[in-house]
């Protein structure tokens, strides 16, 4: 089967409808000054035929010019105005007129595709060489619908093996690599929209595309969405990992790479990413030194033994130092956010490496570590037993540092800062050590039976004992006084600082007090959940639901942030009357309690986590007191939970560890490893410590 061209031998009866086209096209105004087509071959032609000079008939071309730039010898266009020859002179009538290209044709002039269609023009006699080379520039100036209108009539005489070739061409001159077009600024705009997987790929297009795709600008904002916090558009979360960024040293002195988009950043320069910090401890924030001093509360870091040697280092004067030398730089963000992907993939699948520390000789009761002790430089964490020992560990190489003798009966509850360690003992006392050298400093006794919890924070230490009260010990005063409402043993407390105006001042004084909005939790083994106003001593809420003893309590902090008035905490809060009251004595005025114009609107507040050994872990709202969730899964009864912005942990009598989204409460992993029951576990951002009745302490690492 074959087609009849009208462009064929006969091409004369074409060349009229070819010069009104021609003359269309110069009355519309085309954007692209397409290239011309490819000129019909000289004296260098490699055809046999002889070569006869150009008639009229012809469009010739010339060599295409790079993008930019202008050939000496391009013909004047047809729709270019008449001029007087003996006007201009004889350079400037040689000279074309300014070509405007689209992206297409300007790809064409740099890829030198008119030389290739030169050669195969070269290649066909003369009188097939002028029929060609006027449909090409018939096709050239004509306007838009015209071309159109040319090739719909062209597809319709294409045989398959045409539309092959179309379909092979066009699959490659239809692709722009945008990237290739923008200036670098846009492309960088332009790929802060992809997500980390998206830029993965995009780096592997072409090197072009991998300089711009890791940009350290582009992979620090993506850690910023992510790094300790919840990214809003993927739902993900990755671990801080503070410890885990040191600087690698720099391949040469020599400065960055122009732009300095994609360099590292320099050790000397300020922390930019403050907000994605956190100083991370198992247990509630730690103790600062206070203006008002104790016996409790140490006004300056104790001396170090010979095994703590950590002489923390001098800082001179900023005058006396030389500039830096920039001969070291920090990692990647790409690295920084890889790293941490790759931990919490292992989260999510449960893949970890599991160390035990062995040296109790009876069951653990209680644990707590810090990464984030300025001295020592390595991670410490310190366990209670019933072998009435505390035991202080170097979490890094499991080595047992010190062991605390001087309980008569088995450690229930112990808690650590920087300056000092508390214990809780079934021997009705606790005592306050400086765990860094192991000398008890001080011993609380009060209670009238065995201690099993206690919480401390800059200014109160409570604790919560068989005897089923709660004292609270002042800091600041010395004062001490019990809460009682429990019926059964306490197991737990927990301070909350619910936002006490700072308008209220600390007047030494005056009669001994509790700041307004200081709170208190507290779990028993008559299954109800209290919460105390410290500052008016009486029991506010009380959380009940669960049929079973509570054993563990945490606090799990919610992304949204606090709104409204700082000065004052929402209407619903429990002491909500009491802080308002406060504020005003201070301040002298009378106004009525919770009627003033700017009452601040109602926010999210943090949720209580809670286990007990029904074999649930319940969520509570802090201002109803009602359950917003119940985690089903352990069969046996809940011993300790522990939460951080991105999980919640539990272990449990089962004798397993389970790891339980935050966000819908849904299993995500077991662990399983220990032989008796798990009494006690802290959670860190790449890591699990538990402590079980075996008397093991178990690692769970999750940077494998």
């Amino acid at each position: 089967m074959t087609h009849r061209s009208p462009f064929s031998a006969r091409s004369s009866s074409l060349f009229p409808a070819m010069a009104s086209a021609m003359a269309l096209a110069q009355k519309d105004s085309y954007a692209c000054d397409t290239l011309p087509p490819a000129r019909l071959a000289g004296n260098t032609s490699r055809s046999p035929s002889p070569q006869p000079p150009p008639t009229t008939s012809t469009f010739p071309i010339y060599d295409i010019p790079s993008e930019g730039t202008v050939p000496r010898e391009w013909p004047l266009r047809p729709d270019s105005p008449p001029q007087h020859s003996r006007d201009l002179p004889a350079n400037v009538l040689s000279q074309p007129p300014a070509r405007k290209l689209c992206i297409r044709h300007q790809r064409i002039a740099d890829e030198g595709t008119n030389l290739k269609l030169q050669q195969a023009l070269d290649d066909l006699p003369l009188e097939e060489r002028e029929t060609v080379n006027a449909i090409w520039a018939s096709f050239s100036s004509s306007p838009h619908p015209r071309r159109e209108l040319i090739l719909r009539g062209i597809l319709t005489m294409c045989c398959f093996s045409q539309l092959s070739l179309l379909t092979d061409q066009l699959s490659h001159l239809i692709r722009i690599d945008p990237l290739a077009i923008f200036p670098r600024e846009v492309s960088l705009k332009v790929l802060t929209y992809l997500d980390a997987t998206s830029l993965c790929r995009a780096a592997q297009v072409s090197r072009r595309w991998k300089g711009l795709a890791d940009d350290d600008i582009l992979w620090r904002g993506i850690c910023e969405q992510h790094i300790g916090t919840k990214c809003k558009k993927c739902g993900w979360g990755l671990p801080v990992l503070e410890r885990r960024r040191p600087a690698v040293p720099a391949p040469s002195p020599s400065p960055s790479p122009a732009g300095g988009a994609g360099s590292k950043r320099k050790l000397e320069d300020p922390p930019t990413m403050s907000a994605l910090k956190r100083q991370r401890s198992e247990s509630s924030p730690s103790v600062q030194p206070s203006a008002h001093t104790s016996a409790l509360s140490s006004p300056s870091p104790m001396p170090l033994p010979a095994r703590f040697d950590f002489t923390p280092p001098t800082s001179p004067s900023p005058l006396s130092l030389s500039l830096p030398v920039e001969t070291t730089r920090t990692r990647p963000w790409k690295d920084v956010y890889s790293e941490r992907l790759k931990i919490e993939r292992n989260w999510r699948r449960g893949r970890c490496s599991v160390r035990t520390l062995k040296g109790h000789t009876d069951g653990v009761m209680c644990l707590q570590f810090s990464e984030t002790l300025a001295h020592p430089a390595f991670p410490v964490l310190i366990t209670g037993s019933y072998d009435r020992t505390a035991r202080v560990w170097n979490l890094e190489t499991g080595e047992e540092m010190r062991c605390l003798k001087g309980h008569t009966r088995a450690l229930r509850a112990l808690q650590f800062d920087e300056y000092k360690l508390v214990t809780g003992s079934m021997d009705h006392t606790l005592r306050v050590w400086n765990w860094r050298t192991g000398t008890c400093i001080r011993t609380l006794e009060g209670h009238t039976e065995g201690v099993i919890c206690l919480n401390f924070d800059s200014t109160v230490l409570a604790s919560g004992s068989v005897d089923t009260t709660v004292k609270v010990w002042n800091f600041r005063t010395g004062e001490c006084f019990t809460l009682r409402g429990h019926r059964d043993w306490v197991n737990a407390v927990l301070l909350w600082d619910a936002g006490a105006p700072t308008t209220v001042p600390v007047d030494a004084s005056a009669a001994p007090q509790v700041a307004p909005g200081k709170m208190l939790f507290s779990a028993s083994d008559d299954g109800s959940v209290r919460l105390w106003d410290l500052a008016l001593r009486t029991c506010v809420r009380q959380f009940a639901g669960h049929v079973g003893q509570v054993q563990s309590l945490r606090l799990l902090a919610l992304d949204v942030a606090h709104g409204g008035n700082a000065e004052q905490p929402p209407r619903e809060h429990p002491g909500f009357a009491a802080i308002l009251r406060a504020a005003a004595d201070a301040a002298g005025e009378g106004a009525a309690v919770g009627h003033g114009e700017e009452q601040p609107q109602p926010q999210p507040r943090p949720l209580l986590v809670s286990g007990s050994l029904d074999n649930t872990i319940k969520l509570w709202d802090v201002d109803t007191g009602k359950v917003v969730r119940t985690l089903f899964g352990h069969i046996e009864g809940v011993w300790a939970v522990a939460c951080d912005t991105m999980r919640l942990v539990s272990g449990s009598h089962d004798r397993t560890i389970k790891v339980w989204s935050r966000d819908d409460g849904r299993c995500v992993s077991t662990l399983v490893g220990h032989t008796g029951a798990v009494t006690c576990l802290a959670l860190g951002e790449d890591k699990i410590v538990s402590g079980s009745d075996d008397g093991d302490v178990r690692i769970w690492s999750f940077c494998v």
